[in-house]
């Protein structure tokens, strides 16, 4: 049965007391009326027919490109050469154990990077003269290491720290590696929560302010509160960046993921080590990426709503 768009809410509530007999409502079970329960059967049998369409419409496309590729003319020799099961088996092990350099990198790093990009935030919103050079040199910073691309920063902090032969300063490419990503993504962290803390109305420290919180207890309990909170989901993003690229500390020669499956590679002179640490990195972020939808959709679920964000 079909169901008119223009009929009001009112009928299936007259629907639904008729149904209910009339009789008190908090005595008498609901028994939704006949035009609900047809319309929610409609929604079903639409969200059937989309779920099987979109099948039918992956299963055609995977099946084009996948006859595409295997028929392609170099592809027994990309198959030989990028996806060989005897050096995927080799290298898996191996390639494995160097993904969990690149997971604690993640975790050290990380941490670090969201501490010294909310110091850095705070610093570049600061009031007062008297704060003055502590706004240009977070300002430079930023802008400094945004603008230098990262496999340049790692090459200089990598390669170039230790060619000073400073008295106390490390020279192991781990933790340099991890110095220069935390000096790189500390500046777009730092632009994330600066975009928080600005986005907060004035008004709520000026209410803070008005119950007799200082600045630094307003900005801490206050404003910081709600910045962190609006900016989760480009946070999160910028970790699961961060997680990629920690496979560029091998440039250094730290034995990470990517640079294991370089190893293999360059003693079989086959590239199927690269895809496995590939499929790897992608295990890893996959997970993240599908949280940080999740928290996104939530946030704004709650956004439209006017709940609590």
């Amino acid at each position: 049965m079909t169901v008119p768009n223009d009929r009001s809410g009112q009928e299936d509530s007259d629907d639904d007391d008729r149904s209910g007999g009339g009789t008190d409502a908090a005595t008498d079970a609901y028994v939704p009326s006949w035009r609900r329960l047809d319309r929610e059967r409609h929604k079903r049998v639409r969200a059937r027919r989309a779920t099987a369409v979109a099948a039918l419409s992956t299963l055609a496309t995977g099946a084009v490109l996948y006859l595409i590729v295997v028929n392609a003319p170099g592809w027994p020799r990309t198959r030989e050469t990028f996806f060989d099961g005897r050096y995927a088996r080799e290298a898996f092990p191996k390639v494995l154990e160097g993904l969990w350099l690149n997971v604690r990198l993640l975790l050290v790093c990380g941490v670090a990077v969201l501490v010294l990009g909310m110091l850095i935030a705070v610093a570049r919103t600061l009031r007062g003269p008297v704060f003055f050079p502590l706004r240009i040199l977070a300002a430079a910073y930023t802008d400094f290491f945004r603008g230098l691309p990262l496999i340049i920063n790692l090459m200089i902090v990598v390669l170039g720290v230790p060619a000073l032969r400073l008295q106390g300063v490390t020279v192991d490419p781990v933790l340099l590696g991890g110095t220069a990503l935390t000096l790189t993504y500390s500046a777009y962290v730092a632009e994330v929560f600066r975009a928080g803390i600005e986005s907060v109305h004035p008004s709520q420290r000026a209410a803070a302010r008005s119950l007799g919180l200082t600045n630094r207890q307003a900005l801490r309990h206050v404003v910081l509160p709600q910045a962190v909170r609006r900016q989760v989901p480009p946070l999160l993003n910028d970790l699961v960046s961060l997680q990629k690229d920690t496979g560029l500390v091998s440039i250094g020669g730290a034995v990470d993921a990517v640079r294991a499956a370089d190893i293999i590679v360059g003693r079989s002179l086959n590239y199927t080590p690269y895809i496995v640490a590939g499929l790897l990195f992608v295990a890893l972020t996959i997970p993240m990426t599908r949280f940080t939808d999740w928290v996104t959709a939530r946030m704004d679920r709650q956004r439209t709503q006017g709940g609590t964000i």
